[in-house]
């Protein structure tokens, strides 16, 4: 059964809107107390990202840089560099403990997009062709990367492992990336074939 934490809110700089559980606010206090320290707040930046998700950094900042936007807590303050801002609108920062893992979640209703305006039309591509192609066998193509003439992609779901995997990459994906993009020379699968659940590779 999935738990639901009690949020904190604010407003801020520009419309930006994150939320802290109340689990989250007080696990921050509890680390800033025990290791006796005197922080500007806790930092919350977007550091990567893949196809779907974003990749983020938090940690507690002991400096205010002077293009932050600092959004006011009350007793704690969250300090967003300017490049992150749009992307963590509506985001909400929760501290979760399990068996497995226990540490903090950002849950971000936005979906990466891409600058490049050749990678936006790839990924429209995936989007559109390729991935309902391959989700008749339980499948999914994920874009991570486009270069000049390469582009890179992870494999997942029933893609993953399976014995099939290099003929779809080469008869399907990379046979449909290219008759749309013939600059492009090499369609580079990063999957890990040997875990998952089709380990094919081993």
């Amino acid at each position: 059964m999935k738990q639901t934490h009690d949020v904190e809110t604010s407003d801020s700089h520009n419309g930006l809107f994150i939320q802290l559980t109340q689990i989250a606010k007080e696990k921050v206090k509890s680390i800033v107390d025990s290791e006796d320290l005197e922080v500007e707040g806790l930092r919350i930046s977007i550091t990567g990202r893949t196809a779907t998700t974003f990749e983020y950094s938090l940690g507690l900042e002991i400096e205010l840089h002077p293009e932050d936007v600092v959004i006011d807590l009350g007793d704690l303050k969250v300090l967003v560099d300017p490049q992150s801002i749009e992307s963590l609108k509506g985001s909400t920062v929760d501290y979760v403990e399990d068996l497995n893992a226990s540490g903090f979640r950002v849950d971000n209703p936005n979906q990466p997009t891409w600058d490049d305006s050749r990678a936006q039309k790839i990924q429209e591509l995936i989007d559109t062709r390729i991935n309902p192609s391959v989700a008749a066998h339980g499948g999914n193509i994920q874009l991570l990367d486009v270069t000049d003439d390469s582009v890179y992609v992870h494999m997942g779901g029933g893609c993953q492992g399976c014995g099939q995997a290099a003929a779809t990459l080469k008869q399907g994906v990379q046979s449909m990336i290219q008759e749309e993009f013939p600059e492009i020379v090499n369609v580079i699968d990063t999957t890990d074939h040997a875990a998952g659940t089709n380990p094919y590779y081993q």
